[in-house]
């Protein structure tokens, strides 16, 4: 059997209470226990798919300088493109064997976030390609609002009420990433992965990829577990802010991406709360036997201080 769950949540938001009720400790389940699960039921087009997938293919194997010109702008912003080799996400070991594309919440010039250039908001950088902007648009929104479900899970799990978390992701410091591992014609560095090994930040990452494969996964006793694909579902996992937010109720998953010997893309949604919503440890999840482990923080002030480290080891590194 696979130790990492497959779970139907169509009924989370067109079943019954107790439908809802069971999805929602199924992921309750899966969240304290391997911190990873697959998502079947999530209503997101197949040829929707089919087209982000074929567009993040055409970004990154066309003119270098459509790249060039969307680089990254940085750890404060996290928008735009990532060389080869940018991102160092297991500090002390070689940079990663992967590029990116960082796509954020889109907001219009004049929203008072923007003009007072509030942390994380920030302009998207869109290449000069026909279509790319309204294809990851439709799909950010999509999996945004899947994410938002997501939690309407979560929140019945803990105790909370179904909307508990809605208010606090209706900004979100979402990131949606395209992902190219490229094939390479030299062995890597010792060490060196497609992805290093770390946890991811925010609160839930919904992933889709090809048929590739090359995520793994390390369970709770320090084996590394093979994530099959799976097609037709995401496959999900939660970050340390939620963790945080949970008082470690649910824990985050070290995992990594290996070296698969040929090209590989995946597309990676991290759901991170509104800049300014305040991550304390739910009133569910403490009591007298539990008390709360974290000090209250804000979800900007969270990931800054989970990117910064990122991009710092890359420069150190030259």
């Amino acid at each position: 059997m696979n130790a990492i769950p497959v779970i139907d949540i169509s009924p989370l938001v067109s079943g019954s209470p107790a439908q809802a009720q069971a999805v929602a400790k199924a992921l309750g389940h899966a969240c304290r226990d391997v911190g990873f699960f697959y998502i079947s039921g999530h209503g997101v087009p197949p040829a929707l798919m089919k087209r982000v997938f074929d567009t993040s293919a055409a970004f990154f194997t066309g003119p270098a300088s459509i790249r060039e010109a969307v680089s990254f702008s940085g750890p404060g912003d996290n928008r735009g493109y990532i060389r080869l080799g940018g991102e160092t996400l297991d500090p002390g070991k070689p940079p990663d064997v992967k590029e990116a594309f960082n796509i954020g919440l889109e907001l219009p010039p004049d929203d008072p976030q923007m003009l007072a250039h509030a942390p994380f908001r920030a302009a998207n950088l869109w290449p000069d390609m026909p279509g790319f902007r309204d294809t990851m648009l439709d799909y950010f929104n999509r999996v945004w609002r899947l994410g938002r479900d997501l939690h309407r899970g979560f929140a019945l799990d803990l105790g909370l009420e179904p909307d508990y978390f809605e208010t606090r992701l209706d900004r979100p410091n979402a990131t949606l990433r395209l992902l190219h591992y490229p094939q390479s014609t030299t062995p890597p560095s010792e060490g060196q992965l497609g992805a290093g090994v770390h946890t991811d930040y925010g609160n839930v990452t919904l992933l889709a990829t090809d048929e590739v494969g090359g995520l793994m996964v390390q369970d709770r006793s320090g084996r590394w577990l093979d994530a099959p694909v799976i097609p037709g579902t995401f496959v999900c996992n939660i970050g340390d802010c939620l963790m945080r937010w949970s008082n470690d109720v649910y824990v985050s998953t070290p995992h990594k991406v290996v070296n698969p010997g040929k090209d590989r893309y995946s597309v990676a949604f991290f759901l991170d709360p509104n800049p300014d919503a305040v991550v304390s440890c739910l009133p569910t999840c403490v009591g007298v036997d539990r008390p709360a482990k974290y000090a209250p923080i804000t979800g900007a002030e969270f990931l800054r201080s989970r990117l910064e480290p990122t991009y710092a080891a890359k420069k150190a590194n030259g």
